[in-house]
């Protein structure tokens, strides 16, 4: 297993280091593995612990969800139950962090800032809603702005800090010898695409008891084995990875949300106690998206991601196809989830359904680790 080596630990993981000079046996806590999996068990249990306080405060609060009056009838019921629960996904992901990642590594500062900046956004436009009772929230062209500043302000940075010709290399999965160069500038275009893009995708997803979060943590689970993959040179060389140094610290990030995101969703399971909102849905997917490009498997996370890539295609094709054709519809009923229960399925019968899409889907992404 990949040691971390470098200065600059903190909290737990400085302590650690401390009393392995006297015991040996808490060098274990060097490992980045060992630290992933203490991540993911801290977030769960941080989760657990502030979860009903947390809701609490937001029903105290009247931090209500607003339904759509066009939508499915069994969604009417919903109407009230506390939102902005992504709060609790980040409180609790950062705490973790704090604990068991190493905040020296330039990365963990950028997927941190990444995903703290686009909840804050979300928090914004989501208090506008529930709070000013104001139903456009953050208008969008101010949402877009901001994300888009901050998805710019973090791939430019990176593609200032590339080094190696991986850095600034579009990898090609399944195929060993092919390998795009974009340069600096193809860099911080398809950056800002897959982390803007990956986060208004989550976003719209999030629209049904649970069917946003179990996605997350699945898709975030594989990267997590991507990013330690990529992270270790004798991995990555004999898996035909690219070796992005520095890059396993990222799967305790990832660890991070994956526990975080599964006690969210002990609330958030049908009949939800409460949603996620923008402030959980924006920040979520922009973290993953930002993780994706670091390690280089943007096509990868795009197979992986496919449901969320499939609920925002649903919403611009049904939107452009209504614009272009004076009224008319492809679906039932956008984002996707909505279509298929104006169709007959129970939410219970969508969001799993799209749970196992997404299993499929995720097993097909870590398939390209060995067949290259």
């Amino acid at each position: 297993m990949q040691r971390c080596v470098g200065k600059g630990e903190r909290v737990l993981l400085e302590l650690a280091q401390w009393l392995a000079q006297e015991i040996r046996a808490f060098n274990v806590f060097n490992y980045i593995t060992l630290r992933t999996l203490l991540a993911a068990l801290t977030s769960l249990f941080v989760s657990f612990l502030l979860g009903p306080s947390v809701i609490r405060w937001l029903a105290k609060k009247k931090v209500g969800q607003a339904v759509r009056q066009d939508g499915p009838s069994s969604h009417l019921s919903k109407n009230g139950t506390p939102t902005m629960g992504g709060v609790l996904i980040l409180l609790a992901t950062l705490i973790s962090v704090l604990l068991w990642g190493e905040w020296s590594n330039r990365y963990v500062w950028v997927v941190m800032l990444v995903m703290l900046g686009f909840g804050l956004v979300g928090f914004i436009d989501d208090w506008r809603k529930v709070v000013y009772r104001d139903p456009k929230g953050l208008p969008s062209r101010w949402k877009y702005l901001w994300t888009s500043l901050i998805a710019l302000a973090a791939v430019s940075y990176l593609a200032l800090q590339a080094t190696l010709p991986v850095h600034t290399t579009l990898i090609v999965p399944f195929f060993k010898e092919v390998a795009i160069p974009l340069g600096t500038f193809g860099l911080i275009v398809l950056g800002y695409f897959v982390i803007n893009g990956a986060s208004h995708a989550v976003n719209l997803t999030d629209g049904l008891d649970g069917l946003a979060a179990m996605p997350v943590v699945l898709v975030t689970g594989a990267l997590a084995i991507f990013s330690y993959v990529a992270g270790h040179a004798l991995f990555a060389r004999y898996l035909g990875v690219p070796y992005v140094p520095g890059a396993g610290e990222l799967a305790v990030i990832c660890g991070a949300i994956c526990g975080a995101g599964l006690g969210f969703l002990w609330f958030n399971a049908h009949p939800a106690q409460v949603f996620m909102g923008d402030v959980g849905a924006l920040a979520l997917g922009a973290a993953m998206g930002t993780i994706a490009l670091i390690i280089r498997q943007e096509i990868v996370f795009f197979i992986m991601s496919g449901l969320f890539v499939a609920e925002a295609l649903s919403v611009i094709v049904q939107v452009g196809f209504f614009k272009y054709s004076g009224g008319r519809r492809v679906l039932r009923m956008a984002p996707l989830h909505h279509h298929f229960e104006l169709g007959g399925w129970k939410e219970t019968q969508v969001v799993v359904r799209f749970w196992i899409v997404t299993i499929i889907l995720v097993l097909i992404g870590l398939s390209t680790l060995k067949l290259r």
